[in-house]
């Protein structure tokens, strides 16, 4: 079956096959493309004198145009969002808590290593103004995250898009 020119279709192959071309936001001639011009336009880049863009699909979902009753926000042709990795930011953490142990009992070991606080002789709930303040050791509280990005990309099977270059020109009906 002859495909439609701009159509879009998933080959599993790591090539283009004979009348498409990878959807990689590559630049085609304008003047060697006119049909398929004629549908993108410079939709997804390109200087639209001389050359426009193929959409860029690798590492990207394919979303319909449109807006979207349930959240509110509209995509148009050609926009791109998200991303592959993400880094937490304190507005995005859920609200949660860390919690810190300590004993009633007088500390019987110097070290922190696998101990928790202990009470001084009057109790380590009420401060004591004759002690100058003093930084908690390191290994008191544990960092968490480390600003390290996360993997955010469902899981997923390689395969290539493709825009067909040649073929039917679509009716506009």
């Amino acid at each position: 079956m002859e495909p439609f020119v701009g159509e879009i279709r998933l080959f599993a192959m790591d090539f283009a096959p004979k009348g498409w071309a990878m959807c990689n936001g590559q630049l085609l001639s304008i003047q060697t493309n006119t049909a398929l011009f004629s549908l993108l336009g410079t939709t997804y880049g390109g200087d639209g004198r001389t050359t426009f863009a193929l959409p860029n699909l690798q590492g990207r979902i394919p979303v319909h145009v449109g807006t979207s009753n349930e959240f509110g926000y509209t995509v148009v042709a050609g926009q791109s969002a998200g991303e592959e990795s993400h880094t937490l930011i304190m507005q995005e953490m859920p609200a949660h808590m860390h919690t810190v142990s300590a004993s009633s009992q007088k500390a019987s070991e110097s070290s922190p290593v696998g101990n928790v606080w202990a009470a001084r002789e009057n109790s380590y709930a009420t401060a004591d103004a004759s002690l100058p303040d003093s930084i908690m050791h390191s290994a008191a509280l544990s960092v968490t995250g480390g600003s390290q990005r996360h993997e955010n990309r469902q899981p997923y099977i390689v395969l290539n898009f493709c825009i067909a270059l040649t073929g039917i020109f679509p009716p506009r009906s």
